[in-house]
């Protein structure tokens, strides 16, 4: 359960980067409050504080460290579980959010771009090359996936209850696509401090998680 200390310090984190002016306050008190929301399993604030740590141990690779921690904040700002035909991405709802409120406070307009830009890789972490912020921030968001086995565990199961209201027939499949997608970029990790610490992990979780759920089909 979130701690009241650690719900400060994430404000705290907020504050250092937008201001503390009483707007910014706002923002980030909403912004921590869409992370605690109780339908959320995984992608809750120690998943957010995950990401900011793993941005900070990347982020000297990034061309502008500011917009990549803004992005890491608004990356899963909305995640909703339900799926509706045709409704817009969580992603791009998320990237709306973040170009909506770094707006509202003055942000330049180069800024604003560029979270947006950031939040909407996160829906395949598909990249160009040379994109160095979508490197840090794609690698800090799928860092996870090097986790030891009983932390990955976790996560998988955490993973399958966000996704409780999709029966298993449905979700093994496309859990095992989305995995398998994974492991068939040439590298899941785009910087080269992430492919050092993390590639070799995280391709034995994914090729194990992918085992676990062909057997039980």
């Amino acid at each position: 359960m979130e701690t009241v200390g650690a719900a400060q310090d994430l404000l705290a984190d907020w504050t250092g980067l937008a201001g503390s002016g009483p707007e910014a306050e706002r923002f980030g008190r909403e912004l921590i409050a869409n992370y605690q929301h109780p339908s959320r399993r995984y992608h809750t604030t120690e998943h957010l504080r995950h990401v900011l740590r793993m941005v900070d141990q990347l982020g000297d690779q990034a061309t502008d460290p500011v917009a990549v921690r803004y992005a890491a904040w608004f990356h899963d700002a909305i995640y909703e579980f339900k799926g509706d035909a045709g409704r817009v991405s969580n992603e791009e709802r998320s990237a709306r959010l973040a170009e909506d409120v770094l707006k509202a406070l003055s942000a330049p307009s180069a800024l604003v771009a560029e979270v947006g830009r950031l939040v909407r890789l996160t829906a395949d972490h598909r990249l160009e090359p040379g994109d160095a912020n979508g490197a840090v921030l794609s690698d800090a968001d799928l860092a996870i996936l090097a986790a030891e086995p009983a932390d990955y565990e976790r996560y998988r199961a955490q993973i399958r209850d966000e996704y409780r209201e999709i029966p298993d027939e449905l979700f093994r499949p496309g859990r095992a696509a989305i995995l398998q997608a994974l492991l068939e970029h040439p590298a899941i990790y785009r910087t080269a401090a992430g492919r050092e610490l993390f590639e070799a992990a995280a391709r034995r979780n994914l090729a194990a998680e992918i085992e676990q759920l062909g057997s039980q089909s």
